[in-house]
């Protein structure tokens, strides 16, 4: 006998608006989100059937709805529309303006279907909500740089960028075909398979000067982001260092986009283990920032080049 509580009746019609937002939903992945067995979720899906719902499945792949079939606008509880404004505010400050403004024209169609006591809610809420960005805009250069990405991501093809890596004194054009972006450490970055390097490259989004779309089509299937966000330690150096208790605390907010592995706490200091890929630059010219609270355990390279960067900073401000 079937369960009708409230409980099942409010994950049915959840896995029937899944099943709406995408093309191919697999039962694993609906029984993941639920907690529920594959067995709970077979019934369900045969519960939405008999209910004469659309929904189709082959074994193997998932479950989709019949194309064209679509229900009334969904309605919102009262925290889902209070969602929105925190939502729309970081767009606002955090995207470009393309990407922005899409955002904005799909928030109104949002609030369209919410009933009157949540857009009064909303409307109220807006004001009193502010999220301040002080750092400046990646786009100032490309004002659509993000939207010309999902782009070409959407639709398989190519995109040209005229980037300047951080050492080169001008922009160079790179082909490349996108496989994802990602925020980290206050800035947006795109991954993808770059063409002149013939290999898979990170571009900072505010190091892009001009980005323009092809009609070229992508050359090869690719992974999905997080395979290659992976630490890959067999390209990695080891790092280890001992920074004073009351220290540690402000090197945690930035320290994963530096290889942060794990720490253990010591009698009198915390010790932190890093996989850098940049042992040249990125990871010391970081612990010079911290060097007075901070000690060095492993690898010798690491101390020598932290040397080499004080001596040429030290020559700097000597010779002024």
């Amino acid at each position: 006998m079937y369960d009708e509580s409230p409980k099942r009746f409010d994950r049915i019609v959840a896995i029937l608006i899944q099943l709406q937002s995408k093309k191919v939903v697999r039962a694993q992945e609906l029984a993941q989100r639920f907690g529920v067995s594959l067995r709970t979720i077979y019934r369900d899906i045969r519960t939405l059937e008999v209910s004469g719902v659309p929904v189709y499945g082959e074994a193997g792949t998932g479950y989709s709805l019949v194309d064209g079939y679509r229900l009334p606008p969904v309605m919102f509880t009262r925290e889902e529309a209070g969602s929105f404004i925190a939502a729309e505010k970081l767009m606002q400050q955090f995207t470009d303006a393309e990407t922005g403004g899409h955002y904005a024209s799909a928030m109104f169609k949002l609030k369209s279907v919410l009933k009157s006591a949540d857009k009064e809610l909303v409307s109220n809420m807006e004001s009193k909500v502010l999220i301040r960005n002080t750092n400046p805009l990646f786009d100032h250069k490309v004002p659509n740089a993000l939207a010309a990405i999902f782009r070409s991501m959407g639709e398989k093809s190519q995109i040209v960028l005229f980037y300047q890596a951080m050492q080169a004194e001008v922009a160079s054009e790179r082909t490349i075909e996108p496989v994802g972006v990602f925020h980290e450490n206050n800035n947006w970055y795109v991954y993808g398979f770059c063409h002149l390097r013939k290999d898979y490259r990170q571009f900072r989004a505010d190091r892009i000067h001009e980005i323009r779309s092809t009609e070229n089509a992508f050359t090869r299937q690719h992974a999905a982001l997080e395979t290659f966000l992976k630490p890959d330690t067999a390209s990695t150096t080891t790092i280890r260092i001992s920074v004073a208790k009351d220290l540690a605390k402000y090197m945690r907010h930035d320290r994963k986009g530096y290889g942060f592995v794990s720490e253990e706490e010591m009698e009198d200091s915390i010790e932190m283990t890093f996989e850098s890929r940049d042992i040249e630059n990125g990871f010391p010219r970081w612990f010079l920032s911290y060097a007075d609270f901070a000690e060095i355990v492993e690898p010798e390279t690491l101390k020598i080049r932290v040397l080499e960067l004080l001596e040429m900073g030290k020559s700097k401000i000597l010779n002024k």
